[in-house]
């Protein structure tokens, strides 16, 4: 496999410390509120990753924190920490909103299909990690004490900037706009490890350490919980282009100078997610969540097609015309794989071509827009429909789109609809499954008011011959 590392912004091969394993490791979320559809989409390419690394024969332990205190409302350790502004929107203790958007969070990647992570480890579960290694950084002259805080000093370091170059000037604090000035800190760049004595006093949070009661700053925390169920070598780390800088490039300073060694070779980026205005976020226009979606009458898989359509390292541009979009092309879909017979044997050697051929294109960077194509293909393929079937059904084990599942539910609504004769929606016709699964998917685009797509069956079956009147109670069809 090749994927692109932010860090040397080339295309690598994929290699592991350990032959065979992978460690993983993936940025969560901060559960303060609702997680919006920019954000679940570096979740999804993770997940098409994770998931792609198991089909290719790794054996992956996949570990994701989830932030519960310290991360305040700039990335720059400044603001309020965005927990206790939760808690004080909502009139709730900060463990209580920390539950609550947590569950919520797994509710919404049980409905994109997202596979919770091996390790979920919430941040403030670890704090004598955390406490460990800013001790081994203050006795080593990586850290220093002021203010009653403990920064790290970035001066330390041979190379602080690992995935961009700055413009020294432009970080000068004080300088560029949402850098404020922390007169504790010895250099720009430096971070909190541990709060003490601060504006942030009124910390809900807070546990005793060798340098007073206090709470961890943000970048410490997935250092730690990353050694403690990684160990020293992580292989492969996630998460949003925006966690780049400075949070990653943090975690970098933090960890190897705690190690003595190089911590993460791999490090994978998943674009934003922008609506035609601009980047989206939570305190923008409609605020759109997988919630919102659904009430306005969208599968949340559809939202998933949409993003498997572009690459990962491409900004992705949503609207409701987009997801229209994708949503009739995933009803196609699933309305074609509806139509193909489950009978027969499957035919091995077109079976191991096209899993190969599929390994192949998917492998070049994480190419989903390829693995869709490839699913288009197998529909195509000169073969019989079990093997069709098998094939995407193997495809699916990355893609997660519920492909056979949700076909083979509209496969056995047509038939029940058919043998029935007293169901809502009766078809009758020539008894011709692959017939009967197109009619009914017309009258279910036309039940959810997607008359476009409910035209282009129809003109798909006059294409093939087939005549559909509408009467009382169903559809009739013949051959004309």
């Amino acid at each position: 496999m090749y994927l692109y590392n932010s860090a040397t912004h080339k295309k690598e091969e994929f290699k592991t410390h350990t032959p065979g394993r992978v460690e993983m490791y993936t940025c969560g979320p901060t559960v303060y509120h609702f997680a919006h559809i920019g954000n679940l989409r570096s979740y999804i390419m993770e997940d098409v990753l994770e998931k792609y690394l198991r089909f290719a024969g790794y054996d992956v332990n996949r570990v994701m924190n989830i932030t519960d205190v310290g991360h305040l409302s700039s990335d720059a350790d400044t603001g309020e920490d965005k927990m206790l502004k939760g808690a004080k929107r909502e009139n709730k203790t900060v463990m209580d909103i920390a539950k609550f958007y947590t569950d919520a969070f797994f509710d919404d990647c049980r409905k994109l299909n997202i596979k919770t992570p091996d390790v979920v480890q919430p941040a403030t579960g670890c704090i004598d990690e955390y406490i460990q290694i800013i001790s081994k950084l203050v006795d080593t002259g990586y850290a220093y004490l002021a203010g009653g805080n403990v920064y790290f000093d970035s001066s330390k370091l041979e190379r602080y900037y690992i995935f961009n170059d700055h413009d020294e000037d432009d970080l000068a604090v004080g300088v560029r706009e949402g850098v404020e000035e922390d007169s504790n800190k010895r250099n720009k760049n430096d971070f909190v490890l541990w709060f003490t004595k601060s504006k942030f006093e009124d910390q809900a949070l807070k546990w005793d350490s060798p340098w007073g009661v206090g709470y961890p700053g943000w970048h410490i925390e997935c250092s730690g919980i990353s050694m403690k169920y990684n160990g020293e070598y992580l292989d492969l780390h996630c998460g949003g282009v925006d966690n780049a800088f400075p949070h990653h490039t943090n975690e970098i300073a933090q960890s190897e100078s705690y190690l003595g060694h190089p911590w993460c070779p791999q490090w994978f980026h998943v674009h934003h997610l922008n609506d035609p205005a601009g980047k989206m976020s939570k305190s923008k226009g409609e605020f759109l969540t997988v919630s919102l979606l659904e009430e306005k009458g969208y599968d949340p898989l559809a939202y998933r097609w949409f993003c498997l359509q572009s690459h990962y390292r491409k900004t992705l541009v949503f609207s409701w015309e987009n997801l229209d979009n994708a949503a009739a092309a995933y009803t196609k879909l699933l309305n074609r794989i509806a139509a193909l017979k489950p009978e027969g044997d499957v035919d091995q050697a077109v079976f191991n071509e096209y899993r190969e051929k599929f390994l192949q294109q998917v492998g070049n960077d994480l190419n989903t827009s390829m693995a869709v194509t490839a699913v288009f293909d197998a529909l195509k393929a000169k073969t019989n429909d079990a093997t069709k079937l098998a094939v995407i059904g193997e495809f699916d084990k990355v893609l997660s789109m519920s492909l056979l599942e949700k076909a083979a539910a509209l496969r056995e609504k047509a038939a029940q609809a058919v043998q029935s004769g007293g169901g809502d929606y009766v078809i009758t016709g020539e008894g011709d499954p692959e017939i009967d699964a197109k009619v009914l998917a017309r009258y279910e685009a036309k039940k959810a008011k997607n008359f476009a797509e409910a035209d282009r069956i129809r003109d798909e079956l006059k294409a093939q011959g087939i005549e559909v009147t509408d009467v009382k109670g169903g559809a009739a069809w013949k051959r004309v």
